[in-house]
């Protein structure tokens, strides 16, 4: 999601300073309702690249605090699993010394 905002926040800017132009031009030729669409556009513009710009941090800030509470319940189970691995470990060793006594009190 993150490619999309970066791609539509492009498209504001471009747009806003098309429109900013667009302004200065129809000030020059002294035309006043073509310079005040121009206006009203560039507000447009700059409030959607605003938008866009919130809608970003907000994602981010999210993803994070998302992703921390999943890492960490994560890394508690991978925690327990090497604990249970160094018990099946530990009892393998023990039956093993256990077997190997048995041989040779057999003997």
């Amino acid at each position: 999601m993150g490619g999309r905002i970066g791609v539509w926040k492009v498209v504001a800017i471009v747009f806003t300073v098309v429109n900013l132009v667009g302004l200065g031009m129809a000030m020059a030729a002294q035309e006043q309702m073509h310079s005040g669409i121009h206006v009203a556009l560039s507000v447009l513009g700059a409030f959607a690249l605003w938008r866009l710009s919130n809608r970003r941090e907000r994602e981010e800030s999210a993803g994070a605090t998302l992703a921390d509470p999943r890492l960490e319940a994560l890394q508690q189970s991978v925690d327990a699993v090497a604990l249970e691995v160094e018990r099946i470990g530990e009892a393998q060793r023990f039956q093993t010394k256990l077997q190997t006594e048995r041989n040779e009190s057999a003997r």
